[in-house]
């Protein structure tokens, strides 16, 4: 594997094109994504990417967190750290969705269910298609 540059700027060109599961647009374009929700820190190879889903039941909130982890993990070796969050007081079952997206045991057995997969591969790839 190549040398990875972990910067800002190199972290928003993966995510900034990720569609939406419910929206034929992307995480960007419907503000559940920006700049400043995405932290890195060079020096110790950590990504913190804190979304905010666009209705406080937003029922697809683990799904966007997913297609986040997935993306990032596709891109860059897996020494980095990555923490996926949904930013303070903007969903009903926060606590819950963050414990989900950060426990790399309920990940995996999330990402062998094969619709799911199917789901989270449609949001990282159709704007490739």
């Amino acid at each position: 594997m190549i040398d990875v540059i972990l910067d800002l700027k190199v972290v928003i060109h993966f995510v900034r094109d990720i569609r939406d599961p419910e929206h034929p647009y992307s995480l960007e374009q419907l503000s559940v994504l920006s700049e400043e929700s995405i932290t890195v820190d060079e020096k110790l190879g950590r990504i913190l990417i804190t979304f905010t889903p666009t209705i406080q039941h937003c029922s697809m909130a683990t799904v966007i967190g997913l297609c986040l982890r997935e993306k990032l993990k596709n891109c860059f070796p897996p020494h980095f750290k990555v923490d996926i969050k949904v930013a303070p007081g903007s969903h009903a079952d926060e606590e819950s969705v963050n414990k989900q997206l950060n426990d790399k045991e309920r990940v995996a057995a999330a990402m062998e269910n094969p619709n799911l997969r199917q789901l989270v591969d449609e949001c990282l790839y159709s704007s490739e298609l």
